[in-house]
């Protein structure tokens, strides 16, 4: 007899019959498992049968999927997924529009089974779904008129069935024709298409152009972002994010050349005022996909200033000095004096003290100061912006700092080059968009030229603080770090728009920044002497093993991790906790993100920690090794472990942030008696250390603890005496 690891107790249905209660034997074939039901029902032809999870979900039982059986579990004897393809196959082709129908319903929802999808398309199922779409399902289309939805529906249908089996990654995406293609852009083209439709076919074209760089030309072709806009003019938040995504989808595979001259075409069409209005001061509460599409735009519009950014001023080219002498022009108000006009020398000495003035550290020839990348070409497009659309404020700050005489003058040269290079750092200029950040500012939709107005408002935050601090050129690096720490707290704050900003910033002046360090600075505070080192190290193993139980009940509770597939709206969610007794992890597949909590009864799967071998993290991990995009995203890397377990298994995680990520990878470790190494368990440990500390130290506040500990007294001269306790 097996061991009752091998047996699970089930309940099998069947139409019309009433339920059995089985005990399976895992050990034993499925097929034998199959027909001894069949046989139970007096069935034939048991290799026409299949069993399949009774639930919401009707995946089939397969080998390789068997054992996430557990003990309650009710199964659903049905065809098998061979014949039900080939049912399905035959059905959708029916001459009636509503057995059609029925039967395209019902391969939509049978498609998310992978077995059922590698059946299907087997029989070359896709090919038959491609080319109901190119012919446009042409006998129903000219019912469309008097049977609108019902044709809405079947296409929809279609659609979905299509996107559900391409999700499976079984087949590649280009292998699909140009016919295809044009019929499905002319969906997104359509005005006033079914909602369903057009949302299947925006996740199509999604797809297709970053899954192939040959489809993104096709689609290209077909697709403009004229034709585009007006799905952004609706109140449907998902077709919004959609077309958000196929817009930043083109963006993204576009040509290097292409992406400037796509950029004229957004600005020409609108597109930031249009999102601005309907998108981010709708009504409605933004998601978190359309918060990482908005990211996702801002920081492809943010990387067209890499070009500038990364190219060196020429200084011989009269173009760019030109850009120089423009500068000089509108400071001080001259202009260009012809070539025979006085000497040489004395033309050279009037640029240099003029380009002294305007703050380069290169007073001969400032073309030099542009050489430096980054920030490059950016920095001087920066200044000329300031120089020509703010221009009093220009003149004021250059001549205000040309006529001191203390040492105290801000150099609008320099201090204009480092700030566009901080300003390029701080929004990550260069690098590509993270898979899972949706840190999108509000404030950069309000403006057509929103870096070069955050350059100027910044410009002369600078210089105001430069003032505030009565800093000198050798202070130049500390007023910059100033700078970068009062930009990035305002920041934080999300302002909605460039002035409130501007108006976050007056609130942080010098002065403030410098009150909230020494708060920090107190919170934080370091005690170094050797009484207090001593009592930290004594106290440190407590706070260790309190941040060590948090952590395993952190993993008792559970996570959601997201499967993270070629399209993102489509992802699917799993779930895994630890049981309350650290012995076992429970994990199992969830259709949607769960609100609470997940009970360990509905996670189908099991593994003893007793068999966990070890935790890799990052590139070590087998699904970071595999081919795809997770391998190219430095953000997927850092959030990636996976559990390797006995018979060189694995399961594979994707925190859903960083947090998570140092919690799962800390609680691991914890469970195999491995240190905790991560930065929020630094971080804790310094918190919680520190608040014990002051906690311990409170009764000794204004008095000064030694260096050394006191003299020990010397012996009494005799111990006749006691203590009456009474």
């Amino acid at each position: 007899m097996p061991p009752p690891s091998d047996i699970v107790k089930v309940a099998i249905e069947w139409p019309g019959a009433f339920p059995k209660l089985m005990e399976i034997d895992q050990k034993k074939p499925l097929s034998a498992i199959i027909k001894e039901v069949c046989e139970g029902w007096s069935l034939g032809n048991h290799e026409n049968f299949a069993l399949q999870n009774a639930d919401s979900t009707n995946f089939y039982i397969t080998e390789k999927n068997r054992n996430d059986i557990k003990n309650g579990s009710i199964l659903r004897l049905t065809t098998s997924p061979a014949q039900t393809a080939q049912q399905l196959h035959e059905r959708i082709q029916s001459s009636s529009m509503d057995a059609k129908l029925e039967a395209l319903k019902d391969l939509a929802s049978s498609s998310r089974d992978v077995t059922f999808a590698q059946e299907f398309i087997n029989l070359d199922g896709l090919s038959l779904l491609t080319q109901m779409v190119e012919s446009g399902t042409e006998r129903y289309q000219k019912l469309q008129k008097i049977m609108k939805p019902c044709f809405g529906d079947l296409l929809s249908f279609t659609l979905t069935a299509f996107v559900e089996l391409m999700d499976h990654g079984i087949v590649s995406w280009d292998t699909f024709s140009m016919a295809f293609i044009k019929k499905i852009a002319s969906y997104v083209n359509k005005p006033a298409m079914d909602t369903a439709v057009l949302q299947r076919s925006l996740a199509i074209l999604e797809s297709m152009v970053l899954n192939s760089q040959d489809l993104y030309q096709k689609v290209a072709q077909e697709i403009t972002i004229g034709q585009l806009i007006p799905h952004l003019q609706g109140t449907d938040q998902d077709i919004q994010t959609y077309t958000i995504a196929v817009i930043n989808a083109l963006f993204l595979k576009a040509p290097e050349e292409k992406r400037q001259e796509m950029a004229h075409i957004l600005a020409q069409k609108e597109l930031r005022s249009i999102i601005l209005s309907n998108v981010i001061r709708s009504t409605r509460a933004i998601n978190d996909e359309m918060a990482h599409q908005l990211y996702v735009l801002q920081v492809l519009t943010f990387n067209l200033l890499e070009d500038r950014m990364m190219t060196k001023m020429d200084p011989q080219d009269q173009a760019q000095r030109d850009i120089i002498f423009e500068l000089r022009r509108i400071a001080f108000d001259v202009e260009c004096e012809p070539n025979n006009s006085g000497s040489m020398e004395k033309r050279k000495s009037m640029y240099t003290r003029d380009y002294k003035k305007l703050g380069f550290i290169n007073h001969v020839n400032p073309a030099v100061d542009f050489t430096q990348i980054p920030p490059g070409m950016l920095a001087l497009d920066n200044m000329l912006y300031f120089a020509k659309h703010h221009q009093d404020a220009y003149i004021r700050m250059v001549l205000e700092n040309s006529s001191r005489e203390d040492k105290h003058e801000c150099p609008f040269g320099r201090s204009s080059i480092e700030l566009t290079k901080m300003l390029c750092e701080i929004l990550k200029v260069g690098e590509l968009p993270s898979e899972n950040c949706h840190d999108f500012h509000p404030m950069f939709f309000t403006h057509d030229r929103s870096f070069e107005e955050f350059f100027c408002i910044c410009i002369q935050l600078l210089n105001k603080t430069w003032k505030e601090m009565r800093a000198t050129s050798e202070d130049f690096n500390k007023v910059m770090q100033v700078v970068k720490e009062q930009v990035m707290r305002a920041l934080i704050q999300k302002p909605n728009s460039l002035d409130q900003f501007k108006s976050r910033l007056q609130n942080l002046s010098y002065t403030e920044i410098l009150k909230i360090r020494q708060s920090e600075r107190m919170n934080q505070e370091d005690f170094q002497s050797r009484p207090i080192l001593e009592l930290r190290e004594k106290i440190q193993p407590e706070i260790m093993e309190l941040i060590k139980q948090q952590r395993l009940n952190r993993l008792c509770e559970g996570t959601c991790f997201r499967k993270i597939s070629s399209r993102r709206r489509q992802d699917k969610f799993w779930y895994c906790r630890l049981s309350p007794n650290h012995k076992v992890l429970h994990y199992g597949d969830l259709e949607e993100s769960p609100q609470g909590e997940v009970p360990h009864d509905s996670l189908q799967d099991k593994l003893p920690v007793a068999d966990i071998k070890a935790v890799v993290t990052g590139k070590d991990c087998p699904h970071m090794k595999e081919k795809g995009a997770l391998k190219q995203n430095k953000e997927v890397l850092e959030l990636a472990f996976s559990v390797l377990y006995e018979s060189d298994e694995y399961l594979n995680f994707i925190a859903p942030d960083k947090h998570e990520y140092c919690v799962w990878t800390d609680g691991l470790n914890a469970l195999l008696g491995k240190e905790m190494t991560s930065e929020f368990t630094k971080n804790d440990l310094d918190v919680l250390l520190t608040m014990e500390m002051k906690l311990r130290l409170l009764d000794l506040e204004n008095i000064q603890i030694p260096e050394a500990p006191p003299p020990i007294p010397k012996e009494p001269s005799n111990y006749d005496f006691v203590y009456d306790c009474n």
